[in-house]
């Protein structure tokens, strides 16, 4: 659970700090193509380094649950750059 904390921090981050007109599709894109290297990362952390069940797990799958494990990683990093966009809008008000 602390991968995926981290990763929704980071992804908070990138959308708080991302810059600019708030183009929507470009920041969706930069944000999936952020969160995917993240997300393979991260599943390899996770495999190797992080004992026990402390982080998603969908290895009984093999290798099709890894790529479940890194679109989830996608999805809560995606999740962190909208919201860190939208506290960015608010607290520039």
């Amino acid at each position: 659970m602390l991968l995926e904390l981290l990763n929704f921090i980071i992804g908070i981050a990138f959308g708080f700090f991302h810059r600019g007109k708030e183009d929507y599709s470009g920041m969706l894109r930069n944000g999936a193509i952020a969160g995917t290297v993240l997300g393979i990362v991260f599943v390899l952390i996770s495999l190797y380094l992080v004992p026990g069940n402390m982080s998603i797990d969908f290895q009984f799958l093999g290798v099709f649950g890894i790529f479940i494990d890194i679109i989830l990683f996608v999805i809560i990093f995606m999740l962190g750059t909208f919201i860190g966009d939208k506290l960015e809008t608010i607290l520039k008000k």
